[in-house]
């Protein structure tokens, strides 16, 4: 199924305002306002589209496109909706404000336990996650470039001062998701005898390489990355010291909450009390991939051309930053630790800390190794040992390839999903666990990144034809009846043999955000120039040539009696080529389409030309 930007989200954005307007006003419904994580992902399926694609803008009611408008008609007329996205994001802002005035994340719903003999205490499901804090600051961007726009094009009194209220609610929320995800940030230490240094030894050497092959290789490879770990975060005396020692291994990344004991933040914006951590200093593999999903929107064009960041948050997105770049390049090393034979393609990948083995976490790591293939220059060499991985894990997820009878991958890649175990959560009440069921939205996620990032014709072409394999599986997803039409995410229609695990919640805002922000991807891909084609580009101007020496020909020779046609002919193929040269390095192939057509064109007149002189 060809992935078309425009009229897939425009699908999508009727399905939202029939889903969650109700005469025109937001309306949360039942499952609203109970997890910060789920109700920002649901305002980002409207909000990052309007404020990321130019032609889906909503905060200039006299730009909106009329496709647009018709899509949203259930969220009010074009005056109607941009003052309507500001009321319901001031009330996501008010519902997920303390009363002590203090920004919460909490996980709500989206938490589970452990025991299933046990519920989970209100107390639990208020706490923070990551996922909440690196969502918060795509939406907080997002919300800060819609107000800077919508402010200055609105007269309505009430929304004005709803939108000044908004933007300090905002920006609040901005600084306290960053002032978190810098306190979830964690390096773990650990012996090669231990039960995770095991693990990483194995993993590495990958049955081929000692243990003490694998620390020789690891001291060598990560010796500058530790230095540099080391002088440029506090992370506590013990964890500093041992990283110094090179017997140590090491990990890096974000755990699933603040770490327990992490200092506070210094900061002077008004965020309130920072709550005490609670998770374990262990990295999660999930949950870093997601904070380096959000920390990149901190420096993204809009966000320093529209300057959304006041001198506080600066300080913090640098060091935010940092953090991304050093887990990037860790992560990145681990995944090709050996030249010869990548870890990453020794599928599937086993977790450290929580020992745990999946597709899944195949998928997270290539997913850093994307991130980091996107911000350095990636050889063809990786790029194409990627594109192999991804086909692979969509091939063992079953989006690819049938699924066999009680086939395990289905029920544990998309129905029930992976079970993480929130560790430190214990401590109170019944132990937490965080479910994954979006492999197959992530994997269409990471697929559409590196087609954007490839600019190899034949890799291009693998990643193109694969995201369009996995959007059609993901297409045929949608709920079609009952509350939800045209969300997600209908498990069976994908899958009709399955036993479907019946879930909670009628719509699943994670899966419908992920799908969003794939059409925004797909979007910015399409607006790239297309590969060149160095072989075509030679043949085009060899063409040109030849075309440029007939015309020149042609125009020697005399005009017939024929009102002056022949004059507009040759005008005519003038401009064609005029444009095939300014296209033949940029789009070669559309040169030499028109360079064809030059061709045709002069054959033809100079047979005209000989049939008129062999009837004289």
């Amino acid at each position: 199924m060809q992935i078309k930007p425009r009229q897939h989200l425009l699908d999508i954005w009727q399905a939202v305002a029939r889903h969650s307007f109700d005469g025109g006003e937001w309306d949360w419904g039942d499952w609203g306002k109970e997890s910060s994580v789920a109700d920002a992902e649901r305002l980002l399926c409207l909000l990052y589209p309007a404020t990321e694609i130019p032609a889906f803008r909503l905060d200039d009611p006299d730009t909106t496109q009329e496709d647009v408008q018709q899509a949203l008609k259930r969220a009010g007329g074009r005056l109607e909706v941009p003052a309507n996205l500001v009321t319901a994001a001031a009330g996501f802002m008010r519902a997920h404000t303390g009363e002590d005035k203090r920004p919460t994340f909490a996980g709500g719903y989206y938490f589970g336990s452990a025991d299933k003999t046990k519920q989970l205490s209100e107390e639990q499901r208020q706490v923070g996650v990551v996922d909440s804090f690196s969502m918060s600051i795509t939406l907080c961007l997002a919300t800060l470039g819609f107000l800077k726009i919508y402010e200055t094009r609105t007269r309505r009194s009430d929304i004005k001062e709803t939108i000044s209220e908004l933007r300090q609610d905002t920006s609040n929320r901005l600084t306290a998701a960053m002032v978190s995800l810098l306190r979830s940030f964690t390096v773990n230490v650990f012996d090669t005898d231990s039960s995770q240094g095991a693990t990483l030894c194995e993993l590495l050497g990958q049955g081929r390489l000692s243990q003490r092959q694998v620390l020789n290789k690891f001291q060598n490879r990560f010796r500058s990355l530790r230095a540099a770990i080391n002088e440029s975060v506090f992370l506590g005396i013990d964890v500093q010291e041992g990283l110094k020692d090179e017997n140590q291994l090491f990990e890096c990344g974000w755990a699933w909450s603040m770490v327990k004991d992490a200092p506070e933040v210094e900061t002077d914006e008004p965020i309130g009390p920072q709550p005490e951590g609670v998770a374990n200093a262990v990295p999660y593999l999930y949950f870093t991939v997601v904070a380096l999903d959000g920390i990149q929107d901190l420096f993204s064009d809009r966000t320093l051309t529209l300057g959304l960041l006041n001198t506080e948050q600066q300080k913090l997105a640098e060091a935010l930053r940092l953090r991304w770049e050093l887990t990037q390049q860790y992560w990145s090393r681990i995944a090709r630790f050996d030249d010869d034979r990548w870890p990453l393609e020794d599928l599937p990948w086993r977790t450290t800390g929580q020992k745990l083995e999946s597709e899944y976490f195949s998928l997270s790591v290539a997913a850093i190794l994307v991130h980091d293939l996107m911000r350095r220059r990636a050889t063809d060499d990786d790029l194409t040992r990627t594109v192999s991985i991804m086909e692979r894990l969509a091939e063992r997820g079953r989006i690819t390839s049938r699924m066999t009878v009680d086939d395990p991958m289905v029920h544990a890649l998309h129905n029930v999903g992976i079970a993480l175990p929130l560790q430190g959560s214990e401590r109170l009440g019944p132990p937490m666990t965080w479910s994954m069921t979006d492999f197959s939205a992530q994997l269409l996620k990471r697929t559409v990144q590196l087609c954007t990032l490839s600019r190899n014709l034949a890799s291009h072409d693998r990643l193109l034809r694969l995201a369009e394999d996995i959007f059609d599986h993901m297409w045929k997803r949608r709920i079609r009846d009952g509350e939800g039409v045209g969300l997600w995410d209908n498990i069976h229609a994908a899958y009709p043999e399955a036993e479907i695990h019946k879930r909670r919640v009628p719509v699943s805002w994670s899966i419908t955000e992920r799908v969003t922000e794939v059409m925004v991807q797909a979007y910015e891909m399409y607006q790239q120039p297309p590969i060149r084609s160095l072989e075509l580009t030679e043949l085009s101007k060899a063409l040109l040539s030849e075309s440029a020496h007939l015309l020149g020909n042609e125009q020697m020779e005399p005009a017939p009696k024929d009102d002056g046609r022949h004059g507009m002919q040759l005008r005519n193929i003038e401009v064609k080529l005029r444009r095939a040269r300014t296209l033949v390095d940029e789009q070669p192939g559309t040169a030499y389409a028109l360079t064809l057509e030059v061709l045709g064109q002069l054959d033809a007149l100079a047979r005209a030309r000989q049939a008129a002189d062999r009837g004289v």
